[in-house]
């Protein structure tokens, strides 16, 4: 694919921008590698991420789950327990974050060196 085809227009949809749909943004993808380990409740992907707040991990698991790519578990108890796994549709996405990771392993040094030229 080449990022001059004209085949692309405004009316047809572009694959890359569906799946940026799903899973752009800073947190998405962060939260999915940690979902990608095994179910987990709020308060443990806070302490896997602590740059996110309260409110923006609430709304980007708000939009996963409306994506269909999160199931959300609510379990009758008090305090209130809520546990957080991927959907199928979810796992599907394995390969797209698998894909990130080995490149941002095999390019970080690079970025960092970048980022310290320019500062």
């Amino acid at each position: 694919m080449q990022a001059t085809d004209k085949n692309i227009t405004e009316h047809q949809q572009c694959p890359v921008n569906t799946t940026l749909e799903i899973i752009g943004g800073k947190w998405k993808v962060i939260i999915l590698y940690h979902l990608f380990q095994g179910t987990q409740r709020f308060n443990e992907l806070r302490r896997l991420i602590p740059n996110i707040t309260q409110r923006m991990l609430t709304l980007q698991l708000r939009e996963m789950e409306h994506d269909g790519i999160l199931h959300r578990e609510v379990y009758p108890e008090i305090p209130p327990k809520v546990e957080y796994s991927l959907t199928e549709f979810g796992q599907t996405l394995l390969p797209v974050i698998k894909a990130m990771h080995k490149w941002g392993n095999k390019y970080e040094k690079t970025c960092q060196q970048r980022h310290q030229q320019e500062n």
